[in-house]
């Protein structure tokens, strides 16, 4: 399933100075050394800090004990975007979260350009047992609400970096109100959403943090998924005020992302049903084109039972996960592993133009003259996923176009999704004027994605980050993350894993769910890794079947054991079934 050019992006690509070594819960302790363990200290302040508190732009709005239980751990995705007018719901059920204070607030009030009134809102969350530990929560979408600053981990987590007794902060990004991105015409709101709310509020919770337990955190981290992890990767490139990142699909190349699902629209267009529409994702009363006709649920099964068929013993055991993700990339071919209808399409073949766009939609997209917009994508039969779905066919015409227009292109402007003009749309993404002085691409990238020498200067004070990602993201791509990592390593004269470990995710949407083992905690060894030296090769991760408490993944297939396990291996290593023992247990598994 490959364009033309996309080859050499595909294929099994290997670091070259990463050493093949066993995939165990803990590697050797890098160069460099740990930074200290940190050490917590007594909450001496709550309500009185709304009083007491003081910094520059700051106002603390309520200070308030928050006693244990009444805030649960639920599960609710950071990374999902809210329906307009939606307030972020507070978690039930699951885990509960102990005695801690709740401080609300906002930083730099302003009256906007467009007469608007704007404000960075923030919440922080301090434990009463604390750990001496800071936690920055990137949340994802285009931000615009202030979510509980709980700092959860994984797909229905079980633990978060509050109940392990960090103090937690989560923002709005600058901007509030129903989830849109018109903040984006507003030039200084663009700035804070792409990294100036970061850089603000990092040295003000710091700060919060001290007044309230009379000392600053000893160790800060700075995580989340999907736009909360372009939040923590723009961050190490440009402020590195953090001691460890936790960056999960990190969408380190919004506009690019964006602009290939609707480059993707227009190719899925014209195999739609003609005159089909659907209900918009975040607005009920609204109604957008309907492109899942393009390529229906049963045809993505076929396209994924192919790809079990080709690629599911590669690492051991046909259990309908695959596991080893590059030797797939290779090893299926679109074009001869799945029938080519030569009739009507009746859902046990694809047409040949089916087959042409696909293998395009894959391959990222290009300009007409040949420019690449974005990533190629992974192979991967978490394609057969409801999330993937959403973001190919329905995100790509209501959600995309709306950051694409208002807030990466200079100038903003609004167009229709399947008539835009995408080869004139892309150098829009690197434009400025009088107005907007730095560009989509400047504000919303890590400086240096070409060559990451900026990431690199993190090693030599101790720094680490761990990244992970889902095989079958279907809106940023796992092998962009994986070409980032081949960039930094070269850049790093091949020891790039002494501070920078990558966990592909296999089966995983976006952020979490699918036909994966989506439940992991990969915030422990990172804290470990920072200030033990203890470098992590891999971790315990679980299916969330029937009865999780976390919350189930209803696309658990039912063949699965609900609490299958497997080893969340650091890449490059593969999970491989040893030949004997339960298929369902982690313990059956080693590298390959």
């Amino acid at each position: 399933m490959k364009h033309p050019n996309a080859s050499a992006r595909l294929a099994l690509v290997a670091l070259p100075a990463l050493a093949l070594s066993a995939c165990s819960q803990m590697g050797p302790a890098p160069a460099g050394g740990p930074t200290g363990v940190a050490k917590g200290a007594a909450l001496q302040q709550c309500e009185t800090l709304a009083a007491s508190f003081r910094h520059d732009q700051t106002a603390i709005d309520s200070a308030t004990v928050v006693a244990s239980g009444t805030l649960r751990l639920g599960g609710h995705e950071h990374s999902r975007p809210l329906p307009q007018g939606a307030a972020p719901a507070q978690p039930t059920g699951g885990n509960p979260v102990a005695e801690h204070c709740l401080v609300k607030g906002a930083m730099h009030k302003r009256k906007g350009s467009d007469g608007r009134d704007y404000a960075i809102g923030f919440e922080m969350r301090l434990p009463k047992a604390w750990n001496g530990r800071f936690y920055y929560q990137g949340n994802g979408g285009l931000d615009g609400a202030v979510r509980p600053a709980e700092g959860a981990l994984g797909g229905g987590p079980l633990t978060s970096a509050l109940m392990q007794g960090f103090a937690v902060i989560s923002s709005d990004a600058g901007h509030s109100g129903p989830q849109t991105p018109y903040f984006g015409l507003e030039a200084q709101s663009r700035l804070d959403y792409g990294y100036q709310a970061v850089a603000k509020l990092t040295p003000m919770a710091k700060a919060l943090i001290a007044t309230a337990y009379g000392k600053g955190p000893d160790r800060s981290y700075l995580g989340g998924c999907s736009n909360g992890g372009r939040h923590a990767m723009v961050e190490a490139a440009r402020g590195q005020a953090y001691d460890g990142y936790l960056i999960g699909a990190p969408g380190y190349r919004l506009p690019n992302a964006a602009l290939a699902q609707l480059w993707g629209a227009q190719q899925w267009a014209p195999l739609a049903v003609p005159g089909a529409t659907t209900q918009h994702p975040l607005n009920p009363t609204a109604k957008i084109p309907d492109l899942s006709g393009a390529f229906t649920k049963a045809e993505r099964k076929l396209v994924a039972d192919a790809l079990l068929a080709k690629c599911d013993a590669l690492d051991g055991a046909k259990d309908g996960l695959v596991q080893a993700t590059q030797a797939c990339q290779t090893s299926f071919k679109l074009a001869t592993d799945v029938p080519t209808c030569t009739g009507d399409r009746n859902g046990q073949c694809l047409s040949a133009a089916q087959k042409t766009v696909i293998a395009n939609v894959f391959a990222g997209g290009r300009t007409t003259d040949g420019q690449a917009i974005y990533s190629a994508f992974p192979v991967d039969p978490g394609l057969v996923g409801d999330n993937w779905g959403l973001w190919k066919f329905a995100n790509s015409v209501a959600l995309d176009p709306l950051s694409v227009g208002t807030v990466f292109s200079v100038p903003p402007g609004m167009f229709d999704p399947l008539k835009v003009d995408i080869s004139a749309r892309l150098p829009m993404f690197s434009a400025t004027n009088d107005v907007y002085r730095e560009s989509g691409l400047s504000l919303m990238t890590p400086p240096g994605n070409d060559n990451p020498v900026n990431v690199a200067k993190l090693k030599d004070r101790g720094v680490k980050m761990v990244i992970y990602h889902g095989v079958a993201d279907a809106i940023f791509s796992a092998e962009d993350t994986r070409q980032w990592m081949l960039r930094l390593d070269k850049a790093m004269g091949g020891k790039a894993d002494s501070f920078v470990r990558f966990f592909p995710v296999p089966g995983m949407a976006h952020c979490s769910g699918g036909l994966s083992t989506d439940q992991f905690d990969l915030l422990s060894p990172l804290v470990k890794w920072v200030e033990q030296g203890q470098a992590p090769q891999a971790v315990v991760a679980t299916a969330r079947g029937v009865g999780n408490p976390g919350g189930a993944n209803a696309e658990v297939p039912a063949e699965w054991a609900p609490n299958r396990s497997r080893p969340l291996c650091a890449y490059p290593t593969v999970a491989t079934y040893k030949g004997s023992g339960n298929v369902e247990d982690a313990a059956s598994f080693s590298r390959k």
